[in-house]
């Protein structure tokens, strides 16, 4: 059957049908502009269209990841943030700037241990073109091995480890030492961050202009969660999916997922390009738990505690995680009682 139009708009081959129209018409007509972004990366990757991304051919055994250079989608800043939106603010300490986030700062020493990760964000500035987005600054945090953040869980809540700014340099890069971060339960394995316009700005997280999560690959995790320290982890990966995820099953994580090269014995690398288009206005950030409902009462911003959201995805509350690890009693002292699920 031939249409001269659909949905009101022209169509570029009138004799065509309308899923013969070409890519441009489909995008343009079905989709909102987050997934427009996103299904152009997945495709320009699929077609191997190199002059998309300026990353470099992972090497070979590396796990996968997205090579879009699209906008990085935004997302909650979970519970646990530590940037003053729902209390606790190591922004405003110093010492926060520091490229090793292993060891807390300041009043204490302590060290989180786990297998070694180096993290590399390449910060990419799409209103400027896509050109290196040089100068601004990136905190980055994330749970220890046990699946507890400092400043919120139970026998954490003096530290600031795995918590750190870097300003990213002329090719629009930064780069973490730290440890692989835990899975607790209801969440894939993930590293949160937040961009800045420049350092001067991390001490008001209003003024974040992206806020989003790597997602860390199947095939690295299962290895790294045989080691000591990570038992917990097994578990609660096999009950969660990149596909099922709150925050990364909508596209499985595909402009999330970080390239990993390395081994346990002498760590890993986890890096991703992030697109930052200062042209629209952020919708992530905040301490909201993700997936939908009520941030639980009894907790600043979706924290810990009180009655777990109706609505939220992504599994089962944890019993006790985050705040002090996956599994067991709800940590006492901990702010509030069980954590809501998937909320960071």
């Amino acid at each position: 059957m031939v249409h001269s139009s659909y949905q009101g708009r022209p169509l570029p081959k009138p004799d065509e049908e309308v899923f013969d129209q070409g890519l441009g018409f489909d995008l343009g007509t079905l989709m909102g502009r987050r997934q427009m972004l996103r299904a152009f990366g997945i495709g320009a990757a699929v077609l191997g269209l190199a002059g998309c991304s300026d990353d470099a051919t992972p090497a070979a055994g590396a796990s996968t990841s997205s090579t879009s250079s699209g906008e990085i989608p935004d997302e909650t800043a979970g519970p646990y943030p530590g940037d003053g939106s729902n209390g606790p603010d190591v922004l405003e300490e110093s010492g926060i700037v520091r490229s090793d986030i292993r060891s807390s700062f300041g009043s204490s020493t302590t060290t989180a241990e786990g297998v070694p990760m180096t993290l590399e964000l390449t910060i990419k500035d799409l209103a400027g073109g896509g050109k290196a987005f040089a100068g601004v600054a990136v905190y980055v945090w994330h749970c220890d091995r046990a699946g507890g953040y400092s400043l919120y869980s139970d026998g954490l809540t003096k530290e600031n480890y795995l918590r750190g700014v870097q300003v990213a340099d002329a090719d629009g890069k930064v780069k973490f030492t730290s440890i692989f971060p835990a899975c607790y339960t209801g969440r894939w394995p993930h590293i949160h961050f937040e961009v800045y316009p420049a350092q001067a700005d991390i001490t008001d997280s209003t003024k974040a202009i992206a806020t989003s999560q790597v997602a860390l690959p199947k095939d690295v995790c299962d290895t790294v969660y045989k080691q000591t320290g990570y038992e917990a982890s097994v578990a609660n990966l096999a009950q969660v999916t990149l596909q099922n995820d709150n925050v990364f099953g909508d596209d499985g994580g595909a402009s999330q997922l970080g390239t990993v090269t390395g081994d346990v014995t002498s760590g890993y690398t986890v890096a991703l390009s992030v697109g930052v288009d200062t042209a629209t206005k952020p919708s992530g950030g905040g301490a909201a738990p993700a997936g939908g409902g009520t941030p639980p009462s009894g907790a600043p911003g979706g924290g810990p505690g009180g009655t777990p959201p109706s609505g939220a995805a992504g599994g089962t509350p944890p019993s006790g995680a985050p705040g002090g690890g996956p599994g067991g009693a709800p940590p006492s002292g901990a702010p509030g009682g069980t954590p809501p699920s998937a909320a960071s």
